[in-house]
């Protein structure tokens, strides 16, 4: 299986000029821990996820883009959901932007990964 079978396609992001207080009020609502931030052009510019929004709290007119993380790890559409899991599990992190020509078409995260788990698409096995 590779990303384009799990990932999820309608990704709630993001502008780097929104507030912080947006920022986590989309978090909020949505239900997500992290969104994509983009440019007006739609191109992945960064990450603001619940931990940036928790590190700068107390700190008035914050942006997205003077809180989101800036190095982005990006997959394909046609990355293997093995390798997937090995990142997401090396760098710690929740979810994996999934880029096409430098605009964002996906997300996969660890929840797309287990439910790939539980379907029986993808086997749990000794590394």
């Amino acid at each position: 299986m590779i990303a384009r079978d799990i990932m999820t396609r309608t990704v709630y992001t993001i502008r780097p000029e929104a507030s912080a207080q947006e920022a986590a009020q989309l978090l909020d609502q949505k239900r997500i821990s992290g969104a994509p931030v983009v440019d007006g052009d739609g191109r992945l510019i960064g990450m603001v996820t619940e931990a940036d929004i928790i590190s700068k709290v107390n700190r008035e007119g914050l942006r997205v883009a003077d809180i989101m993380s800036h190095e982005l790890i990006v997959v394909s559409e046609e990355t293997p959901l093995e390798e997937i899991a090995a990142l997401l599990s090396e760098r710690k992190i929740k979810r994996v932007p999934v880029v096409e020509n430098g605009r964002l078409v996906g997300i996969v995260s660890r929840a797309d990964i287990v439910h790939a788990v539980a379907a029986g698409h993808l086997i749990v096995r000794n590394w």
